[in-house]
């Protein structure tokens, strides 16, 4: 067996299940989770009605192999919505690429991208933000490379300080996952961070891989400045050593279909597909239509905006009356402070009040001093309004009842 498997940590939700082993919630009151990020808002009907028409259709979209590049009409919609989301014109056969969801695709390129320890070669290092999605720590790891965490700041909203990060380590690093919006914090890189990080790229040579999954769903008027945007702001419009990765999921509530594309280098891009192409990494037919549908129409992430911002509005502030919490930037998770221990507030609230929440040490390592997600816990604001206003005056009741 591949011996790196060892190295992998449990994934939060199986350290969850662990760590509410034994207990027996109060039966008083029915489950709600807002420990899972699955967006749970209906899926919208046309794309629904795409899908089934491109499976029952003559002939069938299942009855041929798809290309791993992607029809040429999907990799089109890509760079339409490009164009009218950032206002970026991108190359269609050259820019863009499927991928089946991004958690897939994250993965993959760390595979693609890094290069393995030889014996004339110090080990490669992947740096990865912290707290963070732990796709990128598992992704470096079963590449061969070492993660870095870099620290975070509290007081800055849990910006990371790159400025911490070692020259050694920067000299040694061929891939940087950056996550904006954040998860779990909703933080989004302004454009000076952006900055640091390209010139940090251009005097060492690393790659950065850039999450935008949470993209669409924001709080603010304006939208969050993107990777590929904030790189052709700063007169880099080949995008060099710059890939975006991009959802489905969250923006049109499809998480079973596990759709996104991947954009940005040429280069990139090309041997993105090299890779790819080897794995069987291609997005079925079915969903390729479908997702093309989804793409080419705003009005239903719109409307799936202001629900989270509905709903964010009615329970933050319920919460923010016992708790430190704080709407985000964007996303759909709170990211609140709580008295104690995280793992031990997650299991008394379940037991006391059948509420779910995920421990912010769980999203995090312990590096640097300390765990950054310690004494934080994320909530996962994705049911509908009332269940998690529901959720949010069970914890008002438990948090008093503690006091």
């Amino acid at each position: 067996m591949n011996q790196l498997l060892g190295l992998l940590q449990p994934y939060p939700f199986e350290r969850l299940r662990a760590l509410f082993a034994g207990i027996q919630p109060d039966a008083a009151y029915r489950p709600i989770s807002l420990g899972i990020g699955e967006p749970r808002h209906a899926t919208p009907a046309f794309i629904t009605k795409a899908y089934a028409d491109a499976v029952t259709r003559e002939p069938s979209g299942l009855a041929s192999y798809p290309s791993t590049a992607g029809d040429p009409a999907l990799r089109a919609s890509f760079a339409a919505w490009i164009l009218k989301r950032y206002g970026l014109t991108v190359d269609a056969t050259r820019q863009v690429l499927p991928v089946n969801g991004s958690r897939e695709a994250l993965f993959a390129f760390a595979q693609t991208v890094v290069q393995r320890q030889s014996a004339d070669a110090p080990g490669a290092i992947v740096v990865c933000p912290n707290p963070f999605y732990q796709i990128y720590e598992g992704a470096a790891l079963l590449a061969g490379a070492a993660p870095y965490f870099v620290a975070a700041d509290p007081a800055r909203n849990f910006a990371q300080d790159w400025d911490s990060v070692p020259d050694a380590v920067w000299a040694r690093t061929q891939l940087l996952f950056v996550c904006s919006p954040g998860n779990p914090t909703g933080a989004v890189m302004p454009l000076t961070e952006w900055e640091k990080l390209f010139e940090l790229s251009d005097r060492h040579g690393f790659v950065i891989a850039s999450d935008e999954c949470y993209s669409e769903i924001y709080f603010r008027d304006e939208p969050p400045l993107g990777g590929m945007q904030a790189a052709a702001q700063l007169g880099r419009h080949d995008f060099r050593r710059l890939l975006s990765f991009t959802s489905l999921s969250k923006r049109s509530n499809v998480p079973g279909m596990r759709s996104g594309f991947v954009a940005g280098d040429a280069d990139l891009v090309r041997q993105f597909l090299l890779y790819r192409t080897y794995h069987g990494s291609a997005m079925s037919p079915v969903v390729q239509t479908a997702s093309a549908v989804a793409w080419a129409d705003e009005e239903h992430v719109v409307e799936n905006r202001k629900l989270y911002r509905d709903k964010f509005a009615r329970v933050t502030p319920l919460l923010a009356d016992v708790l430190d919490v704080a709407l985000p930037d964007a996303g759909f998770y709170l990211w609140a402070k709580v008295p104690g221990s995280d793992t031990q507030f997650a299991r008394e609230l379940l037991a006391l009040y059948n509420v779910t929440v995920l421990p912010g040490s769980y999203l995090a390592r312990d590096v640097h001093g300390g765990n950054p997600g310690a004494g934080r816990v994320r909530m996962a604001l994705v049911a509908e309004t009332a269940e998690c206003e529901e959720a949010a005056r069970r914890i008002v009741q438990f948090m008093r009842n503690r006091q």
